[in-house]
């Protein structure tokens, strides 16, 4: 059974720039001129509830920035990012990926 709590712990570090991992934009986000603001908001998220994070793991989200919906969502592979990781609870064997998307991208 996963460990959520752990999970959490590793995508919040992450997410807020102080955990490993890769940090992926859409070709709708690489297009805009405040991608730095995207990113920061991103970062400062904390509107978790069962809606958006039924398992508690704070592992997607959406905000609003100069009135379009962005979407982020962090993805859990494997070392060699060729599947999916045998554990996102254990960062030894774990690559996060988050990626940040225009709504209309998803």
């Amino acid at each position: 059974m996963p460990d959520h709590l752990r999970i959490r712990e590793l995508n919040d570090s992450f997410r807020m720039g102080r955990g490993e991992g890769q940090i992926v934009v859409t070709p709708g986000i690489a297009a805009r001129n405040d991608v730095w603001e995207i990113v920061q908001q991103v970062r400062k998220y904390n509107s978790f509830d069962s809606g958006n994070d039924p398992y508690g793991e704070g592992d997607f989200g959406s905000i609003e920035v100069g009135g379009q919906t962005i979407f982020w969502k962090i993805d859990y592979y494997g070392k060699d990012l060729a599947s999916g990781s045998p554990d996102p609870a254990d960062q030894s064997v774990t690559t996060r990926i988050l990626t940040v998307m225009l709504a209309e991208e998803y």
